[in-house]
Parts: structure tokens; sequence; C-alpha cells
């Protein structure tokens, strides 16, 4: 029981084990400023929430504190959307896939598998090509609030 609990001290201590409450989409991106600060080589991010509940948002602020300058829109119909800053940078939106099949035309496990970050929103369209190593991010609407959950699987 001892260790147990122990355990659970220390998964709440991981900086990525955390949760947060946005009021707007300003502040949903500077939460991910703070987010970026834990981001290391080849991490895998997976965004669940339902649509309008800021997932790009997030990443936006990622990827701006990760020293994103450009523009940054939805991968909604690009599938992939790819960046150069303080690391290779992978932005997936996978709403429109209808079968895992197609993301191997994609060559997804080449990206999701490299030493690059990648965000991946809707990653159940994904089935089993999402990895199991990932950092998991639920974003969920309450009233005008938003509550973002993230969580280390490793």
């Amino acid at each position: 029981m001892a260790c147990l609990l122990l355990f659970i001290e220390i998964l709440e201590m991981l900086p990525l084990n955390k949760k947060y409450v946005s009021h707007s989409i300003i502040e949903t991106g500077d939460i991910g400023k703070e987010i970026a600060s834990y981001v290391e080589k080849g991490d895998v991010f997976v965004l669940n929430g339902a649509l309008g509940t800021g997932k790009s948002a997030l990443v936006r602020g990622i990827c701006a504190a990760l020293g994103v300058t450009e523009e940054m829109p939805s991968p909604t119909f690009t599938i992939v959307n790819e960046y150069n800053a303080k690391f290779k940078i992978y932005h997936f939106d996978l709403y429109r896939i209808k079968d895992p099949f197609e993301l191997y035309e994609t060559a997804f496990e080449e990206y999701v598998y490299s030493d690059a970050v990648s965000f991946i929103e809707w990653p159940e369209k994904g089935g089993d090509l999402i990895p199991s190593k990932i950092i998991c991010v639920n974003i969920t609407l309450d009233g005008k609030k938003r509550i973002i959950e993230v969580e280390s699987h490793t």
C-alpha cells in the first residue's frame, strides 16, 4: 500500500501530469507555452477534445514557445503540417481520416517514430498506428472554461 501511495505522489509531481483551467483561447495558448518547457525530442502528444475545445490553440502555444514564428493553420485538410524550431515538429489532424490504413499513404509511422515532436489531434482515428508512449492531453469544456488535463503514458 505504501508503494502505491508513493507512486501516486511521484506521479502527481511530474510536470506533465497536471490539470489546467483556461478561460480563453489566449490563456489556452499561454498554458501551451508552459507545457513547452517540458517538451523533449521525440515526444508524441495526442490531443482529445470535441470540435472547438482549443486543441489547435494549445498546440500553437507550445510551438510558439519552441520557436515557431510562422502562421500555424489547422492541418485539417492537409493531415500534417511541418515546422522547424527548437525541434522538428509535426502537427497532425486526423479528423478527416476514415480508416487508419489511409495513414500509410502519409508515411505517418516515419513521422511519429522519429526524433521530432508530434502533435496528433483526433488520435482515435489512427487506430493501432498511434504509439503507446505518449503524452495525452484531454480538453473538455465546463461552461465557459476549458479543463486541460495532461498525462504522460510510458
